[in-house]
């Protein structure tokens, strides 16, 4: 009963939402859940994307009942799948106007509305058969039609509401005709700003001229009075000010401005060529008052507004009402409220999250806060990694940590990355996104970070810690597109919420044919102003240290086909050259790195430049650790050298990697497709992971920089297009399942052979970042054909040779040894003598070595240090944790180990070990936490000489 209070409460303030512009209007006005009621559809009105459309228009409607979370929340929907038309909610065209629709029903027998519920509201939108095209309410949002409640109703039924439930706006001394209706014979009246201006004795409409004179905001309030009853309804006309031209005070900057005090801010808002603008919010009641009525810059490019009167370190919700039709958020705002999507986000994940101001207005809104507490950063000798020497781990927080995908867990995580050897994470994107189960690369907003993933203040303790521990963070940036969400798309848009012409910052069609939602235009001014903004923003805002750049190819306004779309570009280049120089005006040793896959011609050019660029070598690799030859020439994951195979450029500017977000797993495909001789197959397990191992043999110690996918390093065996039910749709290659959520596996590392293989990973790894050779050669030889391959490095300290067989059978290959002597080889410790350099070495299928000219010892155990948490490494991931984690450390020695779990309180409540024997190295333990209640517990690891103790979170 307290729900249905509150809602029916919230209603009377959304009335005047409710025709929607007169998208829909019902027959009767007044209807009830058993009255059977006419909705007609105006496919013109809203967001048009059905006008004079010849198809079949469809329904697709719910409820909102006294059980809704909010006056926006739809139950009781009627038909069962969206994507497929439904006959019983099949409308019918008016046959002298093609684009109004009716349907009839009554609700209470068309919704499958339970017993007991009430119902409030009705909730629609209109589609196609299909739904590839949907007629929405202005702005994209949901139609809204009020069912009537017992009792006495009043509404004003003309003139319609503005759109969105905005004001109507109108000339100074304009006339205007008002129509009221009531649910019942009443005294009715008409008021202007507090005086009656017309009534009428025992009716149910009334109809009345009135003159609205003054400037700024003038109230009609409609009366309907019976007996001891009284309804009323209201609608607001505004007469706006003249616009001011002015020039923005020195020091604004796009966006929000905080002023010194905490008591004002200047917003600014870019919108050529509008006419008015107001700024809305929780500082004005979001009413159109003159004093948030925006200031013009003489350019006509911006408006602003100086608001005061602000609560220091209060948080504000606010939009901007454009031109008396439209509400958007500010593109430059910090952090943002969905109305859909905010409600499915865990309070562990963000604490203490705003609510939307339900009732006050409609769609995204924007915060600002005075006085926030600046970050003080801890990590400040932080010195990034050569390019030579990056390894990149690209991670998605939703999948790496399926458990709980927040930027504090994956803080928690990072012993894991770090023991790995990585020195940067990727992250895919983390800006604000559509929806919350998201690979990101749907963005609207680009300042704010995605609330799915945590807090502003929790993603910059997680770079901090990345950077205390000599790990760079990367951001995966997509500036190619956005979603119809942008204001920047939403301020000039089409009927059906496309970019318009006249869009300053999107292309109304990509020139190029890889993009998605909507194209920007990156040779216009205001996106190469706005991206660059963007550009500076994280670099120095979140100290992150590069940009992985998304669709960068498609940084062009020159057509193109999948045929030509890689061809030589000079404009392309020109666009890059310019953010490129711009990006090292502000930060000279960041790494910007391109996903592009041009013409060598042009990759060589941005290379050579500094900008670096992805190098996909999924294919090839995958044919070589499946044992198919023909394919498995890997050459070109190599920078350098053409003579070599290589690309020929000057830098190690190029980001090789085995596995990416994007590409099929190595291991899913060797052992769904791996070749095999005899009792030798590619899609045994274990076979398949020595696979693996030795591809990393040829994958690490290639110059250059290098990216490993997530848990690649523990043989991941998911398909990309695998469903979130476990299935993989046939035929193979249907991605229809690609951006669904995957399984994290951290149980993989409980297993012997997929730990092998991250300790080889780890070993390469850490031999590529220690020894000189790799980053900068002397010399470099790759033979990467055929069956036996080679890879050669020199300098005047050390030489390394790599030799691995590639076949399902055994092969003979010539390690061209670089000298005579003894050869070490590096992961397994054993020595050879070399008398001949050209003897020919016999491998069995899959076998390698990797061995260099003086020994170089494995990076398995850390130097014993005078402090525990540095020798032990005591980690646990995931953490926080809901079922079962496993507690990973090392021994620099043998050691008696003893693990418990304690509480807050220090009493014991799991033991994991006492006193059990193991050997020097790494070691992990499955700890399940069931039973466990939700909270802080400690692990404590206990030897000999060492003890350390790690914080757990337990997540319910």
């Amino acid at each position: 009963m307290q729900t249905f209070t509150r809602l029916a409460t919230l209603l009377l303030s959304l009335l005047a939402w409710a025709a929607q512009s007169q998208v829909v209007t019902t027959s009767p006005v007044f209807f009830t859940d058993t009255t059977p009621v006419t909705i007609t559809f105006d496919a013109t009105q809203g967001n048009g994307a059905l006008a004079n459309f010849t198809g079949n228009v469809y329904i697709w409607t719910g409820t909102v009942t006294n059980l809704s979370s909010s006056p926006t929340n739809w139950r009781n929907v009627h038909s069962p799948s969206f994507s497929t038309a439904d006959p019983t909610a099949l409308m019918t065209r008016d046959a002298s106007n093609p684009n109004l629709y009716r349907i009839t029903f009554t609700p209470r027998t068309y919704y499958p509305i339970p017993a007991g519920e009430t119902l409030l509201r009705l909730g629609m939108i209109f589609k196609n058969a299909d739904g590839s095209l949907v007629g929405r309410a202005s702005g994209g949002g949901d139609i809204f039609v009020d069912a009537a409640q017992a009792g006495l109703t009043a509404r004003i039924t003309s003139p319609a509401p503005g759109n969105g439930g905005n004001p109507l706006f109108v000339n100074q001394n304009a006339q205007v005709s008002v129509t009221g209706t009531a649910s019942a014979s009443s005294n009715l009246a008409f008021s202007l700003n507090g005086t009656q201006v017309a009534t009428q004795a025992n009716a149910t409409t009334l109809t009345s001229n009135v003159t609205i004179a003054q400037t700024g905001r003038s109230v009609v309030r409609f009366t309907a009075t019976s007996g001891t009853s009284t309804a009323v309804d209201s609608i607001v006309f505004v007469v706006r000010p003249t616009v001011t031209v002015a020039a923005l005070p020195a020091g604004t900057k796009d966006g929000i401005t905080y002023l010194n005090g905490g008591t004002s801010v200047i917003l600014n808002l870019t919108a050529p060529n509008k006419q008015f603008v107001y700024a809305i919010g929780e500082f004005n009641n979001w009413q159109t008052l003159n004093s948030a009525f925006m200031n013009r810059t003489p350019d006509g490019n911006n408006w602003w507004v100086q608001i005061n009167g602000l609560t220091p370190g209060r948080e504000y919700a606010y939009q901007y009402l454009v031109d008396g039709a439209l509400r958007v958020a500010d593109p430059y705002c910090e952090k943002i409220l969905d109305p859909n999507d905010d409600r499915f986000i865990p309070a562990i994940t963000y604490p203490n999250l705003k609510p939307y101001p339900t009732g006050s207005t409609t769609g995204i809104v924007s915060i600002l806060q005075t006085n926030q507490t600046p970050y003080v950063w801890t990590a400040t000798n932080f010195q990034r990694p050569s390019r030579a020497d990056l390894v990149i781990y690209e991670l998605h927080l939703r999948d790496f940590l399926s458990t709980s995908h927040d930027f504090q867990r994956l803080r928690d995580t990072l012993t894991y990355i770090s023991r790995l050897g990585i020195n940067a994470i990727e992250l895919m994107p983390i800006n604000e996104f559509d929806g919350n189960d998201n690979w990101g690369y749907s963005p609207d907003f680009y300042f704010a970070p995605d609330k799915y993933y945590g807090t502003k203040t929790a993603l910059k303790q997680l770079i901090d810690e990345c950077h205390r521990r000599g790990i760079a963070v990367i951001l995966d940036m997509v500036l190619n597109h956005s979603t119809g969400q942008s204001p920047m798309v939403q301020l000039y848009a089409d009927a059906s919420g496309n970019p318009a012409a006249n869009n300053p910052w999107f292309n109304q069609t990509a020139p190029h044919p890889y993009s998605v939602y909507n194209d920007l235009n990156h040779e216009s001014a205001l996106t190469k102003y706005f991206s660059k903004q963007v550009m500076t923003f994280w670099l120095q805002e979140y100290h992150i240290d590069g940009y992985r750049f998304d669709l960068a190819g498609g940084f062009t306004q020159r057509p193109s086909t999948t045929s030509t779309y890689g061809n030589y570009d000079q404009s392309r280049i020109n666009i890059w050259l310019d953010y490129y120089q711009h990006m090292m005006s502000v930060d000279p040793t960041m790494y910007p790195i391109l996903e592009h896959f041009p013409d060598n011609s042009e990759g060589s050019t941005l290379a050579n430049a500094g900008l670096m660029l992805w190098g996909n070598a999924n294919y090839n690799y995958n044919e070589a650790t499946m044992g198919y030859l023909a394919g498995s020439n890997f050459s070109y994951g190599y920078y350098g050298s053409t003579a070599q195979g290589g690309r020929g450029w000057n830098s190690p500017n190029l980001v090789t990697y085995m596995e990416s977000h994007d590409e099929e797993r190595l291991m899913y495909k060797n052992l769904t497709f791996g070749n095999s001789n005899g009792s030798y197959t590619t899609r045994d397990l274990n076979t398949a992971l020595a696979r693996i191992e030795l591809a990393s043999a040829f994958f690490f110690t290639v110059p250059g920089p290098k990216m490993v996918w997530q848990f690649g390093e523990l043989g991941y065996d998911k398909s990309i297009f695998m469903c979130s039910n476990g299935t993989v749709p046939t035929p193979y290659g249907n991605d229809q399942c690609k951006l669904s959520a995957k399984p994290d596996v951290w149980p993989y590392y409980q297993n012997a052979n997929r730990r092998q293989l991250f300790e080889v990973q780890r070993a390469l790894i850490n031999l590529k970042k220690k020894e000189p050779v790799f980053e900068n050669p002397t010399t470099y030889t790759q033979s990467l054909a055929g069956a036996g391959k080679t890879i050669h490095l020199s300098n005047a300290n050390t030489n390394v040779t790599i030799v691995g067989n590639f076949d399902v059978v055994s092969t003979t290959v010539d390690p061209a040894f670089q000298s005579t002597g003894k050869w070490y080889n590096y992961l397994t410790g054993d020595s050879i003598n070399v008398s001949n350099v050209n003897a020919l070495l016999t491998l069995q299928p899959g076998a390698y070595a990797v061995y260099t000219s003086r020994r170089i010892r494995k990076a398995t155990l850390l130097n014993a240090r005078s402090q525990a948490a540095t020798v032990l490494q005591l980690s646990a991931a995931p953490n926080p944790a809901t079922g079962t984690t496993l507690v990973n450390y090392e021994l620099p020695t043998p050691a008696a180990v003893t693990v418990t779990v304690q509480n807050v309180l220090g009493a014991t409540v799991r033991t994991l070990a006492t006193g059990l024997a193991q050997s020097a190295g790494p070691h992990s333990l499955s700890l399940p936490v069931e039973g466990l209640a939700a909270g802080v517990y400690l692990v404590r690891l206990q030897t000999p000489q060492y003890t350390q103790t790690i914080r757990l979170v337990v997540q319910r």
